[in-house]
């Protein structure tokens, strides 16, 4: 499956991961369609973006993503989560989701994605 071109929207507070997550999905072919580090601005980006799919931290700065979650979940847009909290953290209606365990690598990322996209 190519993931070129494929629209990316990430929302994760450690500045270094969302980094190196960013070189990771550019290295697979995806564009960063944006990123956010805060969770209002990740609400309002969630709303606003052109998003094919979305990786989302469990726990930004304290709080949780689920409202993020759940207006992408409304708008259709694919995600997955990422927490180094397992999948005991996710909120239950989120927990069929797919969840990547940090610390990840290229190869688990890779993964999770081409189990979300459509076919």
């Amino acid at each position: 499956m190519s993931l070129a071109g494929v629209r990316v929207f990430i929302v994760e507070d450690e500045v270094l991961i969302l980094d190196t997550l960013q070189d990771m999905l550019e290295d697979l072919g995806c564009t960063m369609a944006g990123s956010a580090i805060q969770l209002d601005d990740a609400l309002v980006q969630a709303g606003a973006l052109a998003i094919d799919i979305a990786i989302l931290d469990v726990n930004v700065a304290g709080k949780r993503i689920d409202p993020v979650a759940d207006l992408l979940a409304s708008r259709g847009v694919p995600f997955f989560f990422t927490t180094g909290y397992g999948r005991g953290s996710l909120a239950a209606r989120h927990q069929e989701r797919v969840v990547v365990t940090k610390p990840y690598k290229k190869a688990d990322i890779a993964a999770a994605l081409a189990a979300i996209l459509p076919a």
